[in-house]
């Protein structure tokens, strides 16, 4: 695996055209090591767009976050080694000595701790945790309306909750899709909801008071290049197909449709 921090150039100089302005912090990874741990989209490029809505820097060093559906623990490491956190890393599907691994190899092991958990099984107390946040997982759980109250008991008062999800522009009327997303539409895509819609469906929860719901402005443009990137250089023959697949949709829609939403929320 690639050293965590940008000492190496991929073909075609693809990290130059990663690096960008919007992620300073992002682009001091290498590229070939968010590459070989991605399981979507960029989840750094995500988590420091979220980081000033979420107040990552207010918190005081060592303040305990809960990483939700933290995937291969990258933005776990990210929230340790940028904000000075202590992170648990829960996830289903990546198994927890595989993350131990990398949160070592990030110099990373005395504050990030990597758990198996389901997000309707949390095995934590109440109050546990300064902050929740969760990257490109939360839309798999959290459009249940009895979900958001029953986790946000794990923050402490005055804790917030901040999730970046895949979502649409506007809410889509109807059983179908739009036309020109039909070829490429999968009933999983029904979880993929507007800023206004997440807006709602947490206040109307009454365990937060929501803070910002808004959108990532050319957001599936960045998807795109980054889905190109991971379809040019990954070596494993999912997150190629993955890849491939996105940007055949996103190149259809053109924005049109599909983008990041950002929501963040202070318990009440």
């Amino acid at each position: 695996m690639s050293d965590i921090t940008n000492d190496t150039t991929p073909p075609d100089d693809l990290a130059s055209r990663l690096a960008l302005p919007r992620y300073p912090r992002s682009a001091t990874y290498d590229v070939r090591w968010t590459v070989d741990n991605a399981m979507g989209p960029h989840a750094l490029w995500l988590l420091e767009w979220l980081a000033p809505a979420l107040g990552l820097d207010t918190l005081r060093p060592g303040a305990r976050v809960l990483d939700l559906g933290c995937g291969r623990a990258m933005t776990s490491v990210f929230l340790a080694r940028e904000y000075d956190l202590q992170v648990t890393a829960a996830d289903l599907w990546i198994r927890p000595e595989e993350n131990q691994r990398r949160i070592t190899g990030a110099g990373v092991a005395d504050r990030v701790l990597p758990v198996h958990a389901e997000a309707h099984d949390l095995p934590f107390g109440e109050e546990s945790f300064d902050a929740i946040v969760s990257i490109d997982a939360y839309q798999y759980f959290g459009t249940d309306d009895l979900y958001l109250p029953t986790l946000t008991r794990l923050l402490k008062p005055g804790g917030r909750i901040g999730v970046v999800v895949p979502a649409i522009h506007e809410e889509i009327a109807g059983t179908e899709p739009p036309e020109h997303l039909a070829p490429f539409w999968e009933p999983a895509f029904w979880c993929f909801h507007s800023p206004a819609w997440w807006s709602r469906h947490w206040t109307r929860s009454g365990a937060v008071q929501v803070e910002t719901a808004d959108w990532l402005r050319d957001g599936w443009q960045e998807w795109l290049l980054w889905c190109d990137a991971v379809a040019a250089i990954s070596t494993e023959e999912f997150p190629v197909r993955m890849s491939r697949e996105n940007a055949a949709l996103l190149r259809a829609d053109r924005g049109r449709t599909l983008g990041f939403a950002r929501v963040v929320g202070r318990r009440t």
